[in-house]
C-alpha cells in the first residue's frame, strides 16, 4: 500500500542549505525520496493544497525573523508570512500533522497568539533540552529522554507561549523549546534534524548572518563536531511514523 507523502515547506534561498536541509530530513524521518515532497516557498507561491493528499506538513527553519518590523521584510517574507498563516488556518482547524523546526515556533507561535521576538535568541551550538511534565507523556518525546542535546541557532524565540499551546520541551537560555497545540501539532525551537555534518554545512553558508560573533566560526565547528545531538532526531523519527498514512 502506498504512503501518502509528507510536504516539507522550506524557505533557504541558498541551494547547499536547501538542499542539506532536505536530505535531513530525509535520513531523520526515515522517508524516501518519493515520501517527501518539497517546496521551495522563497521560489515559488504555495499551490492550492488538499491537505488529504499528504501524511503531513513540516517546517523547516529560515533567515527569516517573524518578529522583524514590517518595513524590514522582504516582499517574499510578506508572501510567505501570509501564505504559512492561511495554511495555519486549516491545520489547526483540522488538528492535521505539523511539525515546524525553528521557523516553525515562530510561524505557528505568531498565528496561535503568542509573543515572539529578540529575547531569547541562542548562539549557533548545542544546547541541553529539558521535557516538561506533559513531554514526557507525549507521543512524539517517546524514547527522548528527561534531558538531552541538540543544535539551536536563531535570532527570536517565543517568550510568551501561546494560550491554547501545551509546553513539552524547554532550556535555561530559552524557555520554549517545544510545544504543542490540539494533539498533533508541533513546534520546535531545537533542530530535530540537525546533526553535526548537517550544523557545519550551516554555518558555512550563514558565516557573518549574526547568529554567533564575528570570527567564531572555526570555535563553534569543532564543538558542533564533538557534539551528541543523536537523541534530538527522535522527536522527527517519531511523527513521521505516528503519522504516516496510505
Amino acid at each position: 500500500m502506498t504512503m501518502k507523502p509528507f510536504l516539507l515547506l522550506a524557505t533557504r534561498a541558498e541551494d547547499a542549505a536547501a538542499a542539506a536541509e532536505h536530505s535531513a530530513f530525509l535520513r531523520y524521518g526515515n522517508l524516501t525520496e518519493g515520501e517527501l515532497v518539497r517546496h521551495r516557498l522563497e521560489r515559488d507561491p504555495l499551490p492550492a493544497l488538499d491537505l488529504d493528499e499528504y501524511s503531513g506538513v513540516i517546517v523547516g527553519g529560515s533567515p527569516f525573523n517573524a518578529s522583524d518590523a514590517d518595513e524590514l521584510k522582504s516582499p517574499v517574507q510578506h508572501r510567505v508570512e501570509t501564505e504559512l498563516s492561511a495554511l495555519l488556518d486549516e491545520i489547526i482547524e483540522r488538528d492535521f500533522p505539523f511539525l515546524g523546526a525553528c521557523y516553525g515556533v515562530a510561524t505557528l507561535g505568531v498565528h496561535r497568539g503568542g509573543v515572539v521576538d529578540t529575547t531569547y535568541g541562542e548562539v549557533v551550538g548545542a544546547t541541553s533540552i529539558t521535557l516538561t511534565a506533559e513531554g514526557r507523556a507525549d507521543p512524539i518525546l517517546d524514547g527522548v529522554p528527561d534531558h538531552f542535546q541538540a543544535f539551536v541557532g536563531h535570532k527570536e524565540a517565543c517568550t510568551v507561549l501561546p494560550a491554547d499551546a501545551t509546553l513539552l520541551a524547554t532550556s535555561a537560555t530559552c524557555p520554549v523549546q517545544m510545544f504543542r497545540v490540539g494533539a498533533n501539532v508541533y513546534a520546535t525551537q531545537f533542530h530535530p534534524e540537525l546533526d553535526s555534518d548537517g550544523l557545519l554545512t550551516r554555518i558555512a553558508v550563514y558565516d557573518r548572518h549574526g547568529y554567533y560573533p564575528s570570527g567564531a566560526m572555526e570555535e563553534i565547528a569543532e564543538a558542533a563536531r564533538h557534539a551528541d545531538v543523536s537523541l534530538a532526531p527522535r522527536v522527527l523519527s517519531n511523527f513521521t511514523r505516528r503519522h504516516r498514512r496510505a
